[in-house]
């Protein structure tokens, strides 16, 4: 099955740090533009981040701008969230999906919560941050 693993989700207090995971399995990730998105309870899906196929282009939400980053090792097949400064709206499960808009090899990214634009999306890991 092709899908995204992710992990390293749990409680932090504010102002805390966490790093997520996302592994990919079953294709390679390098040929994909990724997203991260994230769905807090009883509210939409929110687009957190993306960065492209090679890494070279990232973008954010105005909401995590100064405080996430996202960075990707494609020969671990591996993409990272790395969160800082978190704050209690932070809190939810955050996904990873591939992009299947973007061709391969294109220095862009697009943000995204869409289940039709985004695929291969994971059972997601749980971010609380609360004191």
């Amino acid at each position: 099955q092709l899908q995204f693993v992710e992990s390293g989700g749990g409680l932090v207090q504010p102002g805390g740090s966490l790093r997520l995971s996302c592994v990919a399995s079953g294709f390679a990730l390098e040929h994909y533009a990724i997203g991260w998105v994230r769905q807090a309870p009883g509210k939409e899906r929110e687009a957190v981040g993306c960065i492209s196929s090679s890494g070279g282009a990232t973008n954010y939400a105005d909401s995590v701008k100064g405080r996430f980053t996202i960075s990707r090792d494609n020969a671990e097949n591996t993409v990272y969230l790395h969160m800082n400064t978190l704050k209690p709206e932070d809190t939810a499960v955050y996904y990873c999906a591939a992009d299947l808009r973007i061709s391969t090899g294109k220095t862009m990214c697009l943000m995204s919560s869409s289940r039709s634009e985004l695929d291969y999306w994971g059972q997601g890991t749980q971010v609380t941050v609360s004191s």
